[in-house]
C-alpha cells in the first residue's frame, strides 16, 4: 500500500515553473525557500503566543464597556475564552499531523482544498498584515504621550519602527524569538504588579456603574446596555487572546513541534486567560467601568483615578509600551510566515518565499511591512486597521475549526501525535462561536467589515483567474494534501 501510494504521489506534478521563467528541479525551488529549522523550543514558543495578545491587556478590550457594560463585556470574554481554548486544543492536534509554516492554511488546504486553503490563508494575512498597521500607530501615541525623545506619533516613528523591527527579524529568527520572549516578560511582569496595585482599590461597587438604558433589551446594572450588548462586546473580549492561534505558524522553525507545540499553545493559552482575569477585574474595579471604558490607556487610568500620575502608573505606562512592541513584533513574524507559505506553494507571487542566507524570508516581511507602513501613514486609524484584522481573523477561525471537523469525520485514521481533548464536539464549539463572532463586527464596525470583504474579493479574483491554475506541487503543504488524494483514490480503485 505504501509503495501505491507514492507511485501516486510521484505522479502528481512536482512543479509548474521556477520564479524566473525556466523549469527548476524541486529541490532547487525549495532550497532557497527554506526556513532555519529548530529555532525554537516550547519556552519560545509560548513566549510567542503570549507575545501576539499582550497589548491587548494594556488597551482595546475596555472599549468593550461601552458596547455592552461590564456584565455584557464579562460574558464575552468568557465566551471568546472558550472559543480560543477550543481552537486553541483543535489546532495542537492539527499542527502536530502537518508541522509547516502553512499554519491555518496547510490544515484547511488538506481538509477543505485549495479554495479552502486560500480562503484561510487570506483571512489569517488580513489579520497579521492590518494588526501590526494599527499596533505601530497605537506605539506612536505612546511615544508622544510619554515624551520620548520629544517625538510626535506620526509617520517618522511608525518608520522607525518597521525598520528596526524588520531588521531584528531578517537576523534571525532565534534571535527574534528571544528578543520577543524578553520585552513580553516585562509586559507580564507588569501587568501582575498593576494587579496588586490596584486590586488595593478594587470596589465591588464600580464595576456596574454605567448608566442603564432602560429601552435596550433585557437591561439591568449588569448589563446596562442590554442583551445585544454581550454580541457587541464579543470582538472586544477577543482582544484578550486575539493572536495566539498563530503560534503554529512556527512549526516548521521548532524543535521536536510534535512535542513542543501543544505544550507551547495549552501553556500560553493558560497565562493569557489568567492575565485577562486579573486586567479586567484590576481596573474596572479601582476606578469602576464609566471611568475606564473610553480611555485609550485603561489600566494607567485605573491607577491615577483624580490623583495624577503615580510611580506605578508611571511604570504601567512605560509597560503599555513594551507590551504594544512585544505584540507589533512577534505579529510581524505571523504575517511573513503566513506569507512565505502562500507564495512557497504558488497561491501568491513565488518570489516572496525567497529565503536570505539567514534564511529569513526577506521580501516576506519586507513588502507587508511597507503595506502596513503605508496604510499606518495615510490614515492613522489604528481602531479601523484593528476592526478589519479582527474580522478576517474570524473567518480564519471559523475555517481552521472546520478543517479539525472534516478531518476528523473523513480520515479517522489520519496519525495523529496529539489528539484534541473533547474531538469534534470541541473544534464545533470553536466553529459556532467564531461565526457568532463574525457576524458581531457587523454590528461593532461595518465599514470595516466591507473593507475586508473588498479586500477578499480582490484576492479571490487573483486566485481563480491565475494562481490556482500555477500551484507549486512539491511545497509540504500540497504534497501533504497530495497523499491524501493518492490515498483516496487506492481506496476507490
Amino acid at each position: 500500500m505504501a509503495d501505491d501510494i507514492e507511485a501516486g504521489l510521484t505522479a502528481v506534478p512536482s512543479l509548474t515553473k521556477s520564479p524566473e521563467g525556466g523549469s527548476d528541479h524541486p529541490d532547487d525551488y525549495l532550497e532557497r525557500r527554506t526556513l532555519r529549522r529548530g529555532s525554537a523550543g516550547w519556552l519560545l514558543l509560548t513566549g510567542l503566543g503570549v507575545a501576539y495578545v499582550v497589548s491587548g491587556d494594556f488597551s482595546g478590550w475596555n472599549v468593550g464597556l461601552d458596547k455592552g457594560g461590564f456584565g455584557g463585556l464579562a460574558i464575552a470574554t468568557v465566551l471568546m475564552g472558550a472559543m480560543y481554548a477550543c481552537l486553541v486544543f483543535s489546532l495542537a492536534e492539527l499542527s502536530t499531523i502537518l508541522p509547516t509554516a502553512g499554519g491555518g492554511y496547510g490544515f484547511a488546504r488538506r481538509a477543505l482544498g485549495p479554495w479552502g486553503g486560500f480562503l484561510t490563508g487570506t483571512a489569517i494575512l488580513i489579520e497579521y498584515i492590518l494588526a501590526p498597521a494599527a499596533i505601530v500607530i497605537f506605539i506612536g501615541d505612546y511615544v508622544e504621550s510619554l515624551g520620548l525623545f520629544g517625538l510626535t506619533s506620526g509617520w517618522p516613528v511608525y518608520l522607525g519602527c518597521f525598520v528596526i523591527f524588520i531588521g531584528v527579524h531578517l537576523w534571525g529568527v532565534g534571535e527574534a524569538l528571544r528578543f520577543s520572549l524578553v520585552v513580553t516578560a516585562v509586559a507580564v511582569a507588569a501587568l501582575l504588579i498593576f494587579a496588586v496595585g490596584a486590586f488595593t482599590e478594587f470596589s465591588a461597587d464600580g464595576l456596574n456603574d454605567i448608566p442603564v438604558d432602560t429601552e435596550a433589551f433585557g437591561s439591568n446594572s449588569w448589563l446596562p446596555l442590554g442583551v445585544l450588548g454581550i454580541w457587541a462586546a464579543f470582538p472586544f473580549g477577543m482582544w484578550f487572546f486575539l493572536g495566539v492561534e498563530g503560534v503554529p505558524l512556527a512549526a516548521e522553525e521548532a524543535k521536536d513541534p510534535v512535542r513542543s507545540m501543544p505544550k507551547a499553545l495549552a501553556i500560553s493559552m493558560g497565562i493569557l486567560a489568567l492575565l485577562a482575569l486579573i486586567t479586567f477585574f484590576a481596573a474596572t474595579g479601582a476606578q469602576g467601568s464609566d471611568a475606564v471604558k473610553a480611555a485609550g490607556n485603561p489600566l494607567v487610568v485605573a491607577l491615577e483615578g483624580d490623583g495624577g500620575p503615580t510611580a506605578l502608573s508611571r511604570f504601567v505606562n512605560y509597560a503599555g509600551l513594551a507590551g504594544l512592541v512585544a505584540s507589533f513584533f512577534s505579529l510581524i513574524y505571523a504575517g511573513s510566515r503566513q506569507l512565505f507559505a502562500l507564495s512557497r506553494a504558488g497561491y501568491l507571487p513565488r518570489f516572496l518565499s525567497l529565503t536570505s542566507k539567514r534564511k529569513a524570508p526577506y521580501l516576506g516581511l519586507v513588502i507587508p511591512g511597507a503595506i502596513g507602513f503605508a496604510l499606518a501613514a495615510a490614515t492613522g486609524d489604528g481602531a479601523r486597521m484593528l476592526n478589519i484584522a479582527v474580522f478576517g481573523a474570524t473567518i480564519s477561525y471559523a475555517l481552521m475549526a472546520l478543517s479539525h471537523i472534516v478531518l476528523r469525520r473523513r480520515e479517522p485514521g489520519l496519525e495523529r501525535p496529539y489528539r484534541t481533548p473533547g474531538g469534534v464536539a470541541t473544534s464545533s464549539v470553536a466553529f459556532v462561536l467564531a461565526l457568532s463572532a463574525l457576524v458581531a463586527t457587523f454590528l461593532v464596525d461595518k465599514d470595516a467589515a466591507f473593507i475586508a470583504l473588498a479586500v477578499y474579493a480582490v484576492a479571490l479574483a487573483y486566485f481563480a483567474i491565475y494562481s490556482r491554475h500555477h500551484l507549486v506541487a512539491s511545497a509540504p503543504e500540497e504534497e501533504f494534501a497530495a497523499l491524501a488524494e493518492a490515498e483516496a483514490e487506492l481506496t476507490r480503485d
